[in-house]
């Protein structure tokens, strides 16, 4: 029986979460993201869907931006608490869909992919609606997302591999179903202490159908990008910065 909910990705990861994932903390990832960041928010308040343990909004607070966040997982907003600074940052317990937060924002953001977690078409457009409710009038919603590529699965599976070292090793199981643009995944990671399994469940959207979201609730396109560092988004590109305004 599947229990997975919005929590369940990090309320299991989150011990590890920082260790496995910690090539995406260096600073050519991180600068040229709040570089980004703290342009769109100015002078307003920025509030970070899928905060986690505080990889973009810590070093973000530090630049001067007033950070707000939203989790689904007490786990991950935890290991947040315990690293300095965390304390400081607001946080709102909740999904993505159907959020209520106080005040409004010039800058409302989520990334690595944290917007395909959404289950559902439906779900990811009431996000986009209820994303513009808590803009204020010039405020802006960023999305960063990888482009689908459909090549990556034979016969609708894929296993590759993550971290290879001498005493660890991570492992991605996933299983594809293109009619439903959803991936079913279970993420191995294997120490001399045990191997540990973490579900991720996700529904993918082209390009395309996101800025249709964005018009259905609202909004439209301002800017899309390649990449953090402004490049530009053509058929090659294997992600998204994507930008959006209200229509």
């Amino acid at each position: 029986m599947d229990d997975t909910n919005a929590s369940t990705y990090g309320d299991r990861i989150a011990e590890v979460y920082d260790e496995i994932h910690e090539h995406l903390g260096a600073p050519e990832v991180v600068d040229p993201m709040v570089d980004v960041l703290a342009g769109l928010a100015g002078d307003g308040l920025a509030l970070e869907l899928g905060i986690g343990t505080g990889r973009i909004a810590l070093p973000l607070a530090e630049r001067g931006v007033e950070v707000h966040g939203l989790d689904a997982s007490e786990a991950m907003v935890a290991k947040l608490r315990e690293k300095p600074g965390g304390d400081a940052i607001p946080v709102t317990m909740s999904d993505f869909e159907a959020f209520e937060v106080e005040g409004r924002y010039s800058l409302i953001y989520i990334v690595f992919n944290t917007f395909f977690g959404l289950p559902s078409q439906e779900a990811q457009i009431n996000c986009f609606r209820n994303v513009l409710r808590h803009l204020d009038d010039d405020g802006v919603f960023l999305v960063e997302v990888f482009v689908p590529d459909m090549t990556r699965f034979d016969r609708g599976q894929r296993i590759s591999a993550g971290i290879v070292e001498n005493d660890r090793l991570s492992i991605n199981l996933d299983s594809h179903d293109i009619a439903t643009q959803t991936v079913v995944s279970s993420h191995l990671y294997i120490t001399p202490e045990g191997v540990r399994m973490y579900p991720v469940n996700i529904r993918y959207a082209w390009p395309s159908e996101l800025d249709l979201m964005a018009q259905l609730a609202g909004m439209k396109l301002r800017d899309r990008w390649a990449d953090w560092r402004r490049n530009p988004f053509t058929s090659a590109s294997t992600g998204h910065v994507s930008v959006y305004e209200r229509a």
